[in-house]
């Protein structure tokens, strides 16, 4: 049961309908994260869509940044956005067996994704300066420095939706992943 108290998507901001439009024309309909986040703050949805619309245009691959989106999921305990991203990462054309192995927080056996996925973990599960061993791994397997910043814009949106269905135990509207 959600914890936020957040008007209907009808009853909802202005500012919140035309992102809910565009949401819908994507995705067909407006899942519960978005519909709480845009709801109580137009602001946020908007910063969390154009940060998603920057990355489809980036040099991210759709299936590395699920994966990642699906690991730092699966590690902050977020079982939403683990719904969530199971079912896009599927599109995204991760293979039911990878998509298993992030949940489960194992490897998929494509190095390199892997190396992105442990790098991605580590980052949202440390604090302070991270070791200059894990940049020269990152960058090594053959990641650029730009993918480097994406990847971490990918946890930084991720980890706020994380955070919101956490704090509002949304109601999951996405399949039970298998």
């Amino acid at each position: 049961m959600s914890r936020l108290a957040a008007p209907s998507i009808n009853e909802a901001p202005e500012a919140a309908r035309a992102l809910f439009d565009q949401i819908k024309k994507g995705m067909g309909k407006v899942p519960n994260a978005y519909a709480t986040i845009g709801a109580l703050s137009p602001a946020s949805l908007a910063l969390m869509l154009g940060g998603d619309a920057a990355l489809s245009g980036g040099s991210l691959s759709r299936a590395e940044i699920e994966a990642v989106r699906l690991a730092v999921s699966a590690q902050n305990g977020c079982d939403y956005c683990v719904a969530a991203h199971s079912l896009v990462g599927k599109m995204a054309g991760l293979r039911p067996d990878e998509l298993q192995a992030l949940r489960a927080g194992l490897p998929t056996g494509e190095a390199k994704r892997d190396a992105l996925v442990d790098f991605a973990k580590h980052v949202a599960s440390t604090q302070g300066t991270v070791e200059a061993g894990w940049v020269q791994e990152i960058l090594e397997t053959g990641y650029t420095p730009t993918q480097v910043i994406e990847t971490l814009l990918v946890i930084a949106l991720i980890s706020f939706t994380n955070l919101v269905n956490r704090v509002n135990d949304t109601k999951i509207d996405f399949p039970t992943p298998a």
